[in-house]
């Protein structure tokens, strides 16, 4: 996967969005919702996420994602097809226990490098996602990009996320 950030054409960005722009434009976690072949939706909380999403993995990658700087952000496109990998209870409680046990620090106020390993050593614990070819997950993200009717993606508004969020979302099915 080195290099991955190169390959794909997509920003990766603070929040939630109600559509990518041309450029991407999304958290971590609505990114790897189109690596994966899902229909988009904006992603408020990992619980948002569809049942093959490891819980704790796709709620510090949104942590790292929301709290990193706009160069930073980016350097979690790696991890975009890694992140469907959930697996039985006792792994989750795992992985997220690994999370905890390494970032015992106020999570607004940690280095992201040290973020970064974290990532890393709970993708490590349990199953891991299936590898997609790197051609399928780029072209899957291009089409979605190519329906954007903005140069760049518009975050949602606080007021509109909750009241969005009062409604909840079933998971979507993969698209083919």
């Amino acid at each position: 996967m080195q290099g991955f950030d190169h390959v794909l054409n997509w920003k990766l960005k603070q929040g939630s969005h109600p559509f990518p722009g041309k450029d991407g434009g999304t958290c971590i976690n609505e990114a790897a919702l189109v690596a994966e072949g899902f229909e988009y939706r904006p992603i408020r909380q990992a619980e948002d996420m569809p049942d093959c999403f490891s819980r704790p993995i796709c709620r510090f990658a949104m942590l790292l994602n929301d709290q990193a700087c706009d160069s930073d952000r980016q350097r979690l496109l790696p991890f975009v097809t890694r992140l469907a990998c959930a697996d039985g209870p006792e792994v989750e409680r795992a992985r997220a226990a690994y999370i905890n046990r390494h970032m015992r620090t106020d999570f607004g106020e940690f280095p992201f490098d040290r973020g970064l390993k974290v990532l890393e050593g709970a993708l490590a614990i349990g199953r891991q996602a299936n590898s997609a070819e790197i051609g399928e997950v780029k072209s899957r993200m291009e089409a979605v990009q190519a329906k954007a009717t903005t140069p760049t993606s518009v975050p949602e508004s606080p007021l509109l996320a909750k009241i969005k969020s009062w409604f909840g979302a079933k998971d979507a099915e993969p698209v083919a």
